[in-house]
């Protein structure tokens, strides 16, 4: 793992993997530890990979032990280097390093191969000529075992030289198949006889055009484990029915290594889907902007959202390692964030719905430049200078021309309110389009008030931001909220169908002009509208977009406190 390591970040939560892992170090059974993640490049990371990583990595980190990172890369048809290459990037921003050079299955695959001989010839294999429909039929169901291929009692010398013409390209894809002996009528349905290598004519990104048969994931995972010498082999709950056939693989190849499995709960969040299966069909239905789309729960998605790397990690630190699955609150993940930048993000002023206002008792050429803090509660992180003048822009939340609700502290006609670091204002008239619409608010100032109390006991409780008319910034703001409507849209029949339709609202408003001289991977809590980053895809310093990363608070707990 990298020395920029959050520091706030415990990784050393107790769990039941660090109890075995605890327990075999004690016993003397392990040395030393040695974990890996192995993803499949065939899609970008998601934050379910992240709970992942942070527990791979970081246990290899607080055991000081290795942790590789291996592309399970056994299925050409789907795999792509562009994933690779995200997945890559991915790790390194989270904050890991992996242990060497990066590992491939597909480093393997002539090991692996001379393993499935070794099965064959010891009638542990066999070439099935079945179709994958009639294997399908073959293998029972739940409540039913199933029954024998008829090329099951082929002889070994039969079998190995139907395995070479395999591996020589003289079967046609889907005619043929290894599979193991083992039994079906097994209760565990990975156990009756399961697929080790099918044909696939297709390039692979490592390995070209040398081989036209591939192993399956199951038989190259665990053989994989065993010769880079991984002593927890660490996997979520839905492969633990699999752990059998991961041990019965290393226990009938000859092989010096056996690691063991351990299972742990998937993440799931709400209102989120952690398929990749089903990302992939939002990015090829154009449903979502690309694997990256702020929408997405992909780490670059993340990423290009505004979250950080350490409230990832502070996350998958939150939820724990446990063996029980459950929804975990997108809350909990949006608070990470949200007391991340509470603390660290600088402040700054943008109107995202507004209003003209102009100050009728301010001179027509009026400017002035108001110092700033840029946290109110850091001065270490200095001031800024931001211009004010006649004009300005306000929300149009912030002005009523008639008020009836006590709790409504802004701006309202005939009344006072404070803006911002600068003078109290009062509205005296409005002027609207044909349409009756709002277009000019016009006020007076009160010159005596400048970043003060008034006298005389006079009170204006309220306080509102504004920006510079002549001096802003014109930009782009995506509001992005939950893309599903549906708590969990995994159970959804057609999970399409409960798409958020307001899971991004652009806004076209302005902002502080000073914020140019920002960087743009840096992000900002605009006052009262939340915290927002500088899209990394649109950005420019005549345009910019500002994507909002996360409200200011947990909207959809105040509302439920409300009803």
């Amino acid at each position: 793992m990298s020395n920029d390591r959050d520091n706030n970040t415990n990784t050393c939560t107790t769990n039941f993997i660090r109890k075995i892992i605890d327990e075999d170090l004690a016993s003397g059974k392990q040395k030393s530890v040695y974990t890996r993640f192995p993803p499949e490049p065939n899609g970008y990371l998601h934050i379910g990979h992240a709970k992942s990583i942070c527990l791979n990595f970081g246990i290899a980190h607080d055991y000081r032990g290795k942790c590789n990172l291996r592309f399970d890369d056994t299925n050409p048809v789907k795999e792509h280097l562009e994933y690779i290459k995200s997945i890559k990037y991915d790790v390194q921003w989270l904050g890991f390093k992996w242990s060497g050079k990066i590992r491939y299955s597909s480093d393997y695959f002539d090991r692996i191969y001379e393993y499935a001989l070794e099965l064959i010839s010891k009638g542990l294999a066999y070439v099935d000529q079945l179709s994958p429909e009639e294997i399908h039929d073959y293998r029972g169901t739940l409540t039913l075992p199933g029954k024998n291929s008829p090329y099951r009692n082929q002889t070994i010398e039969e079998n190995l030289s139907l395995f070479v013409k395999m591996r020589n390209g003289e079967f046609e894809e889907g005619k043929a198949c290894l599979r193991a002996i083992i039994d079906m009528a097994s209760p565990f349905m990975v156990m009756r006889d399961p697929v080790l290598y099918r044909i696939k004519f297709v390039n692979h990104h490592h390995t070209g055009d040398k081989w036209c048969i591939y192993p399956m994931y199951d038989f190259t995972h665990c053989i994989s484990d065993a010769i880079e010498g991984i002593t927890h082999s660490l996997c979520t709950l839905e492969f633990q029915d699999n752990r059998r056939l991961y041990d019965w693989i290393l226990d009938n190849i000859t092989i010096d290594v056996h690691p063991r499995q351990y299972e742990f709960s998937r993440l799931n969040i709400e209102y989120t889907i952690l398929s990749k299966r089903k990302l992939n069909l939002l990015v090829m239905k154009k449903i979502v902007d690309g694997w990256d789309d702020p929408r997405m729960p992909t780490l670059s998605g993340f990423r290009r959202r505004g979250y950080t790397a350490a409230s990832i990690r502070e996350f998958c630190h939150r939820i724990n390692i446990t063996k029980k699955d459950n929804n975990v609150e997108i809350a909990t993940l949006e608070s990470c964030i949200r007391e991340e930048l509470n603390n660290n993000a600088p402040r700054a002023m943008a109107i995202i719905n507004p209003v003209r206002v102009i100050i009728e008792s301010l001179p027509l050429e009026y400017e002035q430049n108001i110092v700033m803090p840029n946290h109110p509660n850091r001065p270490e992180m200095g001031n800024r200078q931001v211009a004010f003048s006649r004009e300005i822009y306000i929300d149009q939340a912030d002005f009523r021309e008639e008020n009836n609700n006590k709790q409504y502290k802004r701006l309202v006609l005939g009344k006072e309110v404070r803006l911002r670091y600068s003078y109290v204002i009062k509205a005296e008239r409005v002027e609207k389009n044909f349409q009756g619409k709002i277009t000019t608010i016009f006020c007076c100032h009160d010159p005596s008030t400048f970043n003060k109390n008034p006298g005389n006991n006079r009170k204006v409780k309220g306080v509102i931001h504004w920006v510079s008319a002549t001096r802003s910034l014109a930009a782009e703001f995506r509001l992005y909220n939950r893309l599903f409507n549906n708590v969990n849209p995994t159970t959804a029949e057609d999970f399409i169908s409960t798409l958020n339709p307001d899971s991004l609202v652009i806004r076209y408003g302005f902002v502080e002009s000073g914020i140019l001289a920002a960087d743009i991977g840096k992000p900002f809590q605009f006052e009262r509208e939340g915290y927002f980053y500088a899209d990394s895809r649109y950005f420019s310093h005549y345009y910019p977009v500002f994507n909002r990363t996360v409200k200011l608070r947990d909207t959809l707990k105040v509302e439920s406190t409300l009803k």
